[in-house]
């Protein structure tokens, strides 16, 4: 298999060559998206009025309960036993956010940070990371493999910890076992469990099977000159979409996850050559498999096929071993059709067409691509999954959940499941939300006031 490493190898990413299409891509909290295709509405400038709203359960503080506005506090649970470190909030609540609470919660002088503004949060496995206008990152959350990059012998933090990046922070992919970093430079930073003989090597791509406690720069991206444009981890294994419309993957080799036919680990980030000349403009990635939608709006998906994830079909059975090696086109129902946004889930995956439609598959309730019905009415512009969770944004802002609600992750103000999108009421109805991160367990969205 040719390697990205290779001297010999013409990669179309150069750093010499990548301000030819800085113009068309964007980071985004999502993903990149060409300018060609329908995008979400853009997270808003700080000079926006805006709101952030969260929900679902905070274990080992990846909900910041000291910010939450009075009367947002946990709600009861009617589903299941939970340990008194996890709290249960199954409705969206505001975060209060004036400068004296943020600089608080952060730990930063406020004689010193006297204009501080958060601008995103991501929500990842177990843990979250909140961006500030400036870029900088904080992160708190379960550390137990240094999957937060706040040094060794941390295995968790409810308070809040710097991330010290040279660049502002552009994305936080924040892994059960690993997390990546990416900035606005297009650097990419990696830390955490870099794997075992067992689990699978090279996660991190580093090129060796080490653990890195911070977060380290991928240097063979910067060898390569390659600017990296969104960036997803698994479980295992890590897939990267560059600034030129390349897909690649490093890691855990088994179950296809790396899409290169062969279940050998990789080292470093190697190229997916079967889509090498599609022109991928986004990417997303669950425990143990990925998606890539190419500028035709066609997705492809590789990697672990137990529970239908792929939405390739699996005939009549459930096959625990299902897996797909090499991307394999989505057909069934998203045939004919154009798939403007993609997104993946632990076991499930989501995608949006250019008619606003919102399809869903995995979870092993269906194998293939299935049109949410329901949702004829209005028109869906972006989508989010997490755990056994979808969320849909409609084009007036609205949020719609469906899934399991154990862990309130559905803000419905239940903890009960549902099989199809429910409008959630919580929001303002003067607001509107222009966000939405997922992680396994809890739920973060930015409002603007219309």
């Amino acid at each position: 298999m040719m390697s990205i490493r290779s001297a010999t190898r013409i990669i179309g990413c150069r750093r010499t060559a990548a301000a030819t299409v800085s113009a068309a891509r964007c980071f985004s909290s999502a993903a990149v998206i060409d300018e060609a295709s329908p995008s979400p509405p853009a997270n808003p400038h700080t000079s926006t009025p805006q709101n952030y709203y969260m929900w679902g359960t905070s274990k080992q503080g990846t909900i910041p309960m000291s910010l939450l506005h009075e009367g947002g506090g946990a709600a009861a649970s009617s589903g299941g036993m939970f340990s008194g470190d996890e709290k249960i909030i199954d409705h969206p609540v505001s975060l209060n956010l004036d400068q004296s609470a943020l600089s608080s919660f952060l730990g930063l002088d406020s004689s010193e940070d006297n204009d501080v503004n958060l601008e995103k949060i991501f929500c990842g496995a177990t843990g979250t990371a909140l961006v500030l206008d400036d870029g900088r990152c904080f992160v708190f959350g379960s550390n137990k493999n240094g999957e937060l990059g706040i040094g060794k012998g941390r295995k968790e933090s409810e308070t809040p910890v710097h991330v010290p990046l040279p660049d502002p922070l552009a994305k936080a992919s924040l892994g059960p076992n690993f997390s990546a970093f990416l900035t606005t430079e297009g650097d990419l930073y990696s830390c955490g469990y870099g794997g075992s003989v067992t689990n699978g090597m090279g996660c991190l791509g580093h090129g060796n099977m080490e653990s890195y406690h911070t977060p380290t720069l991928v240097n063979s991206l910067v060898d390569d000159g390659c600017y990296a444009a969104d960036v997803q981890v698994g479980e295992y294994s890590m897939t990267v979409l560059t600034t030129e419309g390349e897909v690649l993957t490093c890691g855990s080799g088994s179950y296809g996850r790396l899409g290169n036919l062969e279940t050998i680990d990789q080292l470093y980030l190697e190229p997916v050559e079967m889509i090498a000349g599609d022109d991928v403009v986004q990417i997303a990635g669950g425990h143990a498999f990925s998606l890539a939608l190419n500028k035709g709006g066609i997705i492809h998906a590789w990697g672990r096929n137990n529970e239908g994830q792929l939405g390739t079909g699996m005939g009549l059975a459930v096959d625990m071993y299902a897996m797909e090696s090499l991307p394999r086109p989505i057909e069934g129902n998203l045939e004919g059709r154009q798939v403007v946004r993609i997104a993946a889930g632990h076991t499930h995956a989501a995608a949006v067409t250019s008619n606003g439609e919102l399809f869903t598959w995995g979870m092993n309730y269906v194998h293939e691509p299935r049109l949410e019905t329901s949702l004829l009415h209005t028109k869906i512009v972006d989508v989010a999954c997490g755990q056994n969770y979808t969320l849909a944004l409609d084009e007036n802002g609205r949020v719609y959940s469906m899934g399991k609600g154990k862990t309130g992750v559905l803000g419905l103000a239940s903890t009960k499941r549902s099989a199809y999108p429910i409008l959630v009421e919580g929001i303002p109805a003067d607001e509107k939300v222009v966000s939405m991160s997922a992680g396994w367990a809890h739920v973060a969205c930015t409002t603007v006031l219309e």
